[in-house]
């Protein structure tokens, strides 16, 4: 039996007091909540401190200490806290298909969970940052599905399935993943993958939603983006601003490391991506 997560401070962080039965409303409501509360975020590798993956290390940080994390963090966080209430839950490897050409070869550097509700698998992923689902998809290939954010859909599923963002007037593919279960020690090398990338050690990357929206920090550059709507952004100026943002917008209560503002200072002079 895998390891219980503390339910109340998960709750208490999320701010959740619903019906805890393992029903595919409560998913609902908790996949909502979660992104909402919990910050993507990926300080750590850009710090040069090491991300582990036990429970306890991970309710440390993203419960207690009230950080965020990013893929395999979140997901791991999430699926203790579903295992807990009552849901089958198995985590997922998925290769990373957005910014990369169509056909490249891409290893397993995210993961995601298929939930089991009632007979039927439902996907969940509450650690994609930027477009990070608001609410779990049921699987079932070439129907779109609604979020309280995006529309989405899934494609494929023979054997492998890719996951599909509608932008605009346009469908962007996120991510493929099997159904392969993922173990712990596959979940590391996920984590060694994503945490030594030059992405996550080089960049500065954010990412919250809230009601209607979406907020993404990349280096220096804060967008607001709205479904369907029209998106802002504007480019910070000073660590003190940055910090500023990290800690208000976003809700991250900032690692105490004298690490810190030297790698803001880099994030500043290497500028936001084009």
């Amino acid at each position: 039996m895998s390891e219980e997560a503390d339910i109340d401070a998960y709750f208490e962080r999320i701010g959740f007091a619903g019906s805890i039965a393992p029903t595919l409303t409560t998913l609902e409501q908790l996949h909502l909540l979660h992104p909402a509360a919990i910050p993507f975020e990926n300080l750590d590798p850009l710090l040069q401190i090491p991300v582990r993956l036990e429970l306890s290390n991970l309710q440390q940080k993203l419960l207690f200490e009230r950080r965020g994390g990013y893929c395999v963090e979140q997901n791991l966080l999430f699926k203790a806290v579903l295992e807990t209430l009552g849901y089958p839950v198995r985590g997922l490897g998925a290769r990373v298909l957005w910014g990369h050409p169509e056909g490249a070869e891409r290893p397993f550097s995210h993961m995601v969970l298929a939930v089991d509700i009632g007979g039927a698998t439902h996907i969940a992923d509450v650690g994609f940052g930027g477009l990070t689902l608001t609410g779990p998809l049921r699987l079932r290939a070439d129907v779109e599905q609604q979020t309280p954010h995006e529309t989405f859909r899934l494609l494929g599923g023979n054997p492998e399935w890719r996951l599909e963002a509608r932008i605009g007037e346009d469908w962007r593919v996120l991510y493929g993943f099997d159904l392969g279960e993922k173990d712990f020690d596959d979940c590391q090398a996920i984590n060694d993958l994503a945490s030594s990338s030059p992405r996550f050690r080089d960049n500065l990357i954010a990412a919250r939603t809230e009601r209607g929206r979406r907020l993404a920090l990349s280096n220096n550059r804060l967008s607001i983006h709205v479904p369907g709507g029209p998106s802002e952004s504007r480019l910070l100026q000073s660590v003190a601003e940055l910090r500023e943002v990290l800690s208000g917008p976003f809700g991250i209560s900032l690692p105490q490391t004298d690490r810190l503002d030297p790698a803001l200072e880099r994030v500043l002079a290497r500028g936001a991506p084009d």
